[in-house]
């Protein structure tokens, strides 16, 4: 798996049951956002040759795995489950080291691959179809799930565990067999999540990892038309382009891309509690995920008081290494992303909204080695505004002002992603109305945009995905397809229509 020399260890890609150097021999370095002087490890910087390889494992390691009984592969699956669960502090800690959000968060990360794995361990029995009666005498009629093939899975930083459960637990649950290719921003928690699941019996060449960039092992993963299905989480850029390179082979894509999250409060909101939601709904993740509260749209009557509770408490958090038991917010998870931030920063300045708080990066004592910004808020948005309508992921909140439910509303839709939307009232009618009127894939009610369950389907509608979703049993159809089965057992040819004369 690696190989350890006094100043780092080298880690190797998984291909057919076995941990391989890359065939070019180029290496990348990992480090640790909040600290650059922290080595985490060197990983394989792999190339197409090294891609080709893991499929052609995945291709030949399909012919056994799909006859493996669904009941059997699940066995494996609750085993993977539990070793999880018995490692979820080290696992969390690398997490934390690796891409910087608190030790509270990377928890709650591994929890998800924890809960996942075990819930979808749990359909093993559960992948039922249908039977109905057939319009002909001496015939039944059926339909069962059948797996798809090779499965190539490209998944973000953000949540590095939980996600690539979400993608390849059904995906194996289904009978398929995995390419998995991890952000480079976080290959360890990847290599520690492949590395449960060969322990847990998985059997060689149905779980393959390749890390390196997007242009190399992500493109050799779109154009193969040995891959029947990928699975991407990324930017709504990104997600064309996969979109555009698999059309050709006509295999299946599933696409988790862009938000841009309302959390929408009425004059007859509970602010308190609204302020809490809206501070660990644009700030949790340093705002580094899909579901951030990036937009907080406010009715006039209480617009005064809830921006100057929410700037009291955005000022009020503490930035730091995600180690630090007393950090409730951690750095930006690398340079390139803390200058995104910065530039947004900027637009927004131009753009005339008030700078309410923060606005600045953090570089000197204890954050000189780090990639950390200030929890930011601009009040006085216009929704036409690029910090308003452009996705940031970071630590960036727009707080627009309404003067009605239906103006919120428009507002709230108004934007090209449609992943998650909130409210916060005490009114059910207002609640149910924004639910129905709300075109996004996830609504709370009096909670932030963030908390999905495992058991329930995750995704977006417009430029945040293309209608799949993941999580929930929903997971299985992407991971499956349709076969409808007829039987004759009269043992004679029959008419394809009914004669009523014969009833």
């Amino acid at each position: 798996m690696s190989t350890t020399t006094a100043r780092s260890t080298t880690y190797h890609n998984f291909i057919d049951g076995s941990w391989v150097p890359s065939v070019a021999g180029a290496l990348f370095e990992n480090r640790n956002p909040a600290n650059s002087d922290d080595l985490i490890g060197v990983f394989q910087k792999s190339t197409a040759d090294d891609v080709a390889r893991a499929i052609d494992a995945a291709r030949i390691a399909y012919e056994r795995w799909r006859l493996v009984p669904a009941p059997k592969r699940a066995e494996l699956l609750f085993h993977a489950a539990q070793l999880i669960a018995d490692r979820k502090e080290s696992l969390a800690r690398d997490m934390t080291r690796e891409m910087g959000k608190v030790l509270d968060e990377t928890r709650g990360d591994v929890q998800e691959a924890i809960d996942m794995t075990f819930f979808m361990a749990g359909e093993g029995r559960r992948q039922s179809g249908q039977t109905v009666p057939s319009e002909l005498r001496d015939k039944f009629a059926m339909s069962v799930r059948q797996p798809v093939g090779v499965s190539a899975i490209i998944t973000p930083w953000n949540f590095p565990m939980a996600i690539p459960s979400w993608k390849i637990i059904p995906a194996l649950v289904c009978g398929n067999t995995v390419v998995f290719k991890p952000a480079t921003l976080t290959p360890l928690s990847a290599l520690n999540f492949v590395r449960i699941l060969e322990e847990a019996g998985i059997p060689p060449g149905v779980v393959n990892l390749v890390t390196g960039g997007g242009a190399e092992v992500g493109n050799a993963l779109l154009v193969s038309d040995a891959v029947r299905v990928v699975s991407f989480t990324g930017s709504t850029e990104v997600g064309r382009t996969v979109s555009a390179q698999a059309s050709p082979s006509f295999k299946k894509v599933h696409l988790e891309m862009g938000g841009k999250n309302v959390i929408m409060i009425m004059d007859d909101a509970n602010l308190e509690l609204a302020v809490e939601g809206c501070l660990w709904g644009g700030f949790g993740t340093s705002g580094q995920r899909c579901t951030a509260a990036s937009r907080v749209v406010v009715h006039e009557k209480v617009y005064p008081r809830f921006v100057e509770q929410f700037v009291a408490r955005a000022n009020a958090l503490r930035v730091g290494d995600g180690l630090d038991p007393q950090t409730q917010m951690g750095p930006l998870v690398s340079q390139g992303q803390l200058e995104t931030v910065m530039k947004y920063v900027e637009i927004g300045r131009g753009e005339g909204a008030r700078l309410a708080c923060g606005g600045h990066a953090l570089t000197t004592g204890a954050y000189a080695k780090g990639h950390f910004h200030e929890p930011t808020v601009f009040a006085d948005v216009a929704p036409s505004m690029r910090i308003a309508q452009e996705e940031i992921f970071g630590p960036v909140v727009s707080v627009i002002p309404c003067k009605s439910f239906d103006e919120a509303v428009a507002i709230g839709n108004g934007v090209q992603y449609g992943l998650s939307a909130s409210i916060y009232t005490q009114d059910i009618n207002r609640a149910f109305a924004a639910m129905r009127d709300m075109n996004t894939g996830i609504f709370y009610i009096n909670a932030p945009t963030i908390g999905a369950e495992v058991h329930l389907p995750f995704g977006g509608t417009k430029a945040t995905g293309n209608g799949h979703r993941e999580a929930g049993t929903a997971a299985l159809d992407v991971f499956s397809e349709w076969k409808s089965i007829y039987v004759d057992f009269s043992g004679r040819l029959q008419r394809a229509q009914i004669d009523t004369a014969e009833i």
